[in-house]
């Protein structure tokens, strides 16, 4: 199981600014401290292994961070409705457009997905996949 992501940024402000557009609606909260941001998932009391953490923090080689090319991190929306929604905010702040909200033909028919980029060039994933709402055409 994936305990945590990392990804690089050089511009921490401009990354809070990105992430806290939509992470906090998909139940993220945020823990900021002198290494970084630290987007964290509710602890269940009991619950032996979390969720997924997510990281942006700058690189520990003090190196200029870069988007690594075919790397990608996908967060789960709880429908359609709120992928355009959290899309739309991750423009707004800073964000860039890789794919419109939609059903891609490659995947199952209630697969809806939108792409991004982070200010730092990090790709990013919304998507739901949930059967309760209407799927594409086939």
């Amino acid at each position: 199981m994936i305990a945590y992501v990392t990804v690089g940024a050089d511009d921490i402000d401009l990354a809070r600014q990105f992430y806290c557009a939509f992470l906090p609606a998909l139940g993220y909260h945020l823990e900021e401290g002198p290494e970084g941001l630290s987007f964290v998932l509710p602890r269940i009391p009991g619950q032996s292994v979390a969720l997924p953490d997510f990281y942006v923090k700058p690189p520990f080689d003090g190196g200029p961070a870069g988007a690594g090319n075919g790397s990608m991190v996908a967060f789960e929306a709880e429908g359609q409705q709120q992928v355009r929604d959290l899309h739309a905010a991750a423009l707004l702040a800073g964000g860039t457009d890789e794919g419109a909200p939609g059903f891609r033909a490659a995947y199952g028919a209630h697969f809806y997905v939108s792409y991004l980029r982070d200010p730092q060039g990090n790709k990013i994933a919304l998507f739901s996949s949930n059967p309760a709402e209407p799927g594409r055409d086939r």
